[in-house]
């Protein structure tokens, strides 16, 4: 007779009776994951102005953006969306990550701002084409390079009042093909209660337009998950000021903004709500974003086209030309 090592307890689990080892599959895990490092690709989208690239060097405490001065002098506004991708390998603690900040110049800049949300709703579809193209490929990768946009950061304009037409029209676009993220652009503009007041606003409106921004409520996969969530997104969109500036306030040196008044520091959460963002986008949800984007956005796209396609067969080259949702 074969000699069981185990009882079973009220719960339905076994109580082991020795060690196994089986917790440290974490370790071997984590010791593969440093080996391999991962991608994450984040694409900004809103009008010239509004501190994008500042705000993603803040991110990362690099400069991973294209600029963050602004536009220069003899630089135009593109007459129409451009697409820039600028990937780097970042790394801490021995983990590496391949960064891609994604760009969107010109976005909201012109005088009639119709359908400019195209081309970034394109661009994301594109990534998943890309994708879904090497996974049913007859010899794979053992590694399919993921350039998935895995979360956008929309960026609202401080203005006090009401979202734009183009706000809204954008992210009800957008918001079931990507992680949409709206963040207060720029927030030292405003007082503390016409700040609290705008972010109350801006919540109202994305519920009544339908918009579901990231983390969406249908995918919150228990109750801890939904406690969780929930604080975020009573607390969102968060109200942000970016800088790669460092000054000393009180013998310590900060990131921060200098004002007539003083420093408006970018980590201290009295001034503003940076270090919420960060937390949420890096510390706790980065890989759900991943998830989120695999699980659901790219499932979502890949039934579509291989529905399309009959579902049998390689996707060919001519299929994909101007596959966009």
């Amino acid at each position: 007779p074969l000699l069981c090592l185990s009882s079973h307890n009220s719960s339905g689990g076994s109580t082991l009776l020795g060690y196994i080892g089986i917790d440290t599959i974490i370790e071997q895990m984590r010791k593969k994951t440093m080996k391999t490092g991962f991608d994450f690709n984040i694409m900004v989208v809103g009008h010239s102005g509004l501190g994008k690239s500042t705000l993603v060097n803040t991110l990362f405490k690099s400069h991973v953006s294209r600029k963050s001065a602004g536009w220069a002098r003899d630089e135009k506004i593109p007459k129409t969306v451009e697409i820039k991708a600028v990937s780097h390998v970042i790394e801490e603690g021995g983990v590496k990550m391949k960064l891609t900040v994604v760009d969107t110049p010109g976005f909201g800049d012109q005088i009639n701002n119709d359908n400019c949300w195209e081309p970034i709703s394109k661009y994301i579809n594109e990534q998943y084409e890309k994708f879904l193209k090497e996974e049913v490929n007859i010899t794979r990768k053992k590694r399919i390079p993921d350039t998935r946009v895995h979360c956008c950061i929309y960026f609202i304009s401080p203005t006090g009042h009401f979202l734009r037409q183009l706000d809204t029209e954008f992210m009800k676009r957008l918001s079931h093909s990507v992680n949409i993220i709206p963040v207060i652009a720029k927030a030292d503009t405003m007082t503390l209660e016409e700040r609290q007041e705008f972010k109350q606003r801006v919540r109202k409106e994305l519920e009544v337009s339908g918009i579901e921004f990231y983390p969406q409520k249908e995918f919150d996969e228990d109750m801890e998950d939904k406690s969780d969530n929930d604080k975020i997104r009573e607390a969102m969109p968060f109200a942000v000021v970016g800088s790669d500036k460092e000054y000393q306030v009180n013998g310590k040196r900060v990131l921060g903004r200098k004002t007539a008044w003083g420093i408006v520091e970018v980590e201290n959460p009295n001034h503003c709500e940076f270090a919420q963002l960060r937390d949420f986008l890096i510390r706790s949800h980065l890989q759900d974003l991943k998830e989120v984007t695999h699980n659901i956005h790219y499932e979502t796209y890949r039934a579509k086209r291989l529905n399309e396609n009959g579902g049998l067969h390689p996707i060919s080259s001519s299929d994909t030309q101007e596959s966009n949702l």
